[in-house]
C-alpha cells in the first residue's frame, strides 16, 4: 500500500480547498510538501502534485506526493511516483490520458492512499461501458488534424485528449520519474529546483539528458523548468546537510 504520511492527510483539506491558477501557486504547494517531508522526518527532500487544468483556467488539486523511500522500504516512492499512483487511484485510470469523461466512473474524493486490491480486473462492467463509449466516438489516431506514423504514431494516445493532467515535482525528475511522467499520461511537466541542485548533495539521478525531455515533447507531454528554483534548491541544500543520502 502506498500512504502519504499523517500531517498530509491531516492537512489535506486544506490542500485540495486551495484555488490554483499560476504555475507559482501550483509549484509552492510541491516545495512545502518536500520541505514539509523534511520537516517531519518522513522521507526524502522532494515533493510532487498532479493537478487538472479546466476549460477555464482553473486548476484543481488531483494528488499529493512526497518521497517515501525510507519510512515504506520502497526504493520507487519518490515523490513524482507517489502523487502519479494517486492521482490514478483516484481518477479510476491507468492513464491519465483521457477524453473527457474518461475513468472508470468510480473517482474517488480521497487520493490519501492506493490499496493493493485496486485491480481493474474486477471493474469488468465499467470498462465494458468504457469501451462501448471509445466505439461510438471512433479510434482514429489524429493529433491536430494531421496523422501520425511510425515513432511518432507510439508516443500518441488514440482520439483527443480533452483532460488535462500536469504533474509539478520541486526538482527535475530522476530517470525513473522521467519514465514514470511519461507512461503516466500527463499532459505536461513542471519542475522546481534542476538536477545539477539534486545532484550537488549527493543524489545520483541517473542517465537524465536534455534528449529525455525532449523525447517528452516528441511525445506530446509540454515541459516546463526553473519555476520557483532557488526556493527549491534551498530545500534541497536544508536536507543535504544532515539528510540521508540513498541512491542504489
Amino acid at each position: 500500500m502506498v500512504t502519504l504520511p499523517p500531517w498530509a492527510i491531516a492537512s489535506s483539506s486544506d490542500y485540495f480547498s486551495r484555488r490554483y491558477r499560476t504555475d507559482d501557486e501550483m509549484m509552492s504547494l510541491a516545495i512545502h510538501l518536500s520541505d514539509r517531508n523534511i520537516t517531519e522526518g518522513t522521507g526524502g527532500p522532494f515533493g510532487a502534485a498532479v493537478f487538472e487544468r479546466h476549460a477555464d483556467g482553473r486548476c484543481t488539486l488531483v494528488s499529493v506526493g512526497m518521497n517515501r523511500v525510507v519510512p515504506l522500504g520502497n526504493s520507487t516512492l519518490h515523490g513524482e511516483t507517489v502523487a502519479i499512483q494517486l492521482a490514478q487511484r483516484k481518477i479510476g485510470s491507468y492513464t491519465l490520458s483521457l477524453e473527457d469523461g474518461g475513468g472508470d466512473g468510480s473517482e474517488r474524493d480521497d487520493g490519501l492512499f492506493y490499496e493493493e486490491d485496486n485491480d481493474t480486473s474486477s471493474k469488468a462492467e465499467a470498462e465494458e461501458e468504457k469501451d462501448e463509449k471509445e466505439e461510438e466516438r471512433g479510434d482514429a489516431a489524429v493529433t491536430d488534424g494531421a496523422t501520425t506514423s511510425g515513432a511518432d504514431a507510439m508516443c500518441t494516445p488514440a482520439g483527443g485528449r480533452k483532460r488535462q493532467f500536469e504533474l509539478f515535482t520541486s526538482c527535475e525528475p530522476c530517470a525513473m520519474c522521467l519514465g514514470a511522467t511519461l507512461w503516466s499520461g500527463v499532459s505536461r511537466l513542471v519542475c522546481g529546483a534542476t538536477k545539477d541542485d539534486a545532484q550537488a548533495i549527493g543524489f545520483d539521478e541517473g542517465p537524465v539528458y536534455e534528449e529525455s525531455y525532449r523525447h517528452l515533447e516528441k511525445c506530446g507531454v509540454g515541459v516546463t523548468r526553473n519555476v520557483l528554483t532557488e526556493e527549491a534548491a534551498g530545500v534541497l541544500r536544508r536536507y543535504g546537510n544532515s539528510g540521508l543520502i540513498y541512491n542504489r
